[in-house]
């Protein structure tokens, strides 16, 4: 019995010894992959000013209506993500893609990452530009912070425009994120390792090598930043406080919406019911995943340009 005790404190110890190299040598292989990437990744789009800090925006295209794009949480660059959107719409609309604090190229922030506060924020970044109305197009729990920014700027918000975008009620939001163990888990530099194995993602014809290759030099930046555990911190209050929350009446809401939900059997009807909220609301299904963007793009610009067509009175 003794004989096997010993032999198995050895075992554990081996074992503890590996792993400790192990992870010794991912803590150090993330440090020093850190700051060679750096240098990698290019610049784009402009910064503004919000709250002392730099905060990047695309500002491109031309026409007489202006569309804002907002990134669903976590995105690593909003600006490569919509490039396919961006691409299409530019061609007859003013297009903005805002990066909030902690996404693509912006600086990070203490700040609390509630919903009034990033609301805040997107708004100066908007005024910096000089822009006045605006149709808000969001992606994911965009559709959360456009209710806000909506109902607190109404002169400026002529439409939402979500792409499977998040409502109050949906269900599975109330819970805690483990953020301690994930910031842990980026500094010993697990979470690069995680990355490496499953890839970059962004698999389909709209993104380029290149584009991939920035997108994943991004993420290993932004991903499990402090700024970026804030928010999810802040995700189950931020929903918590949104409980009942609608767009106003007379706003016009376009819902793009993931027809079959397996884990949310609700979701459709959930945003049917936000549609119905408001006196011109208009769901459209596509078969897809929460990523609508990334393989609907034409689908989405499509319809949203036959919406606004709809909406405009004839000049015959």
């Amino acid at each position: 019995m003794k004989k096997f005790a010993k032999r198995a404190l050895v075992t554990v110890t081996g074992i503890t010894a590996v792993l400790a190299v192990g992870l010794a040598t991912t803590t150090v292989v993330n440090t020093v992959a850190s700051d060679l990437e750096h240098d990698r990744i290019e610049s784009y789009g402009q910064t503004v000013t919000v709250d002392g800090r730099d905060m990047n925006v695309l500002d491109t295209g031309q026409g007489a209506e202006t569309v804002v794009l907002l990134p669903g949480f976590g995105t690593a660059s909003p600006v490569l993500d919509f490039e396919p959107l961006v691409a299409d719409l530019a061609t007859d609309h003013r297009v903005i893609v805002v990066e909030p604090f902690g996404y693509g190229l912006s600086d990070g922030t203490a700040r609390p990452r509630t919903t009034q506060n990033i609301v805040t924020e997107v708004h100066e970044a908007l005024q910096a530009l000089d822009v006045e109305k605006y149709t808000l197009m969001g992606h994911s729990i965009a559709g959360l912070y456009g209710i806000e920014f909506a109902n607190r700027y109404p002169d400026e918000v002529t439409a939402f425009v979500g792409i499977d975008s998040s409502v109050p009620d949906q269900p599975g939001m109330d819970m805690e994120f483990p953020t301690d163990l994930m910031a842990t888990a980026k500094n010993l530099g697990l979470v690069r390792v995680i990355t490496a194995i499953s890839g970059p993602g962004y698999d389909f014809p709209a993104y380029t090598d290149d584009a991939r290759e920035q997108i994943a030099l991004i993420s290993n930046r932004n991903s499990i930043s402090p700024t970026y555990l804030d928010e999810m911190t802040h995700i189950r209050t931020n929903f918590v406080d949104a409980v009942g929350a609608v767009f106003p009446a007379d706003l016009p809401l376009l819902l793009f919406v993931v027809a079959h939900n397996e884990k949310t059997p609700s979701w459709l009807s959930l945003h049917e019911e936000q549609a119905a909220t408001v006196s011109d609301g208009t769901v459209v299904p596509l078969d897809g995943e929460h990523y609508l963007h990334h393989t609907h793009s034409a689908d989405i610009v499509d319809g949203f340009r036959e919406w606004e067509q709809s909406r405009t009175p004839s000049t015959d």
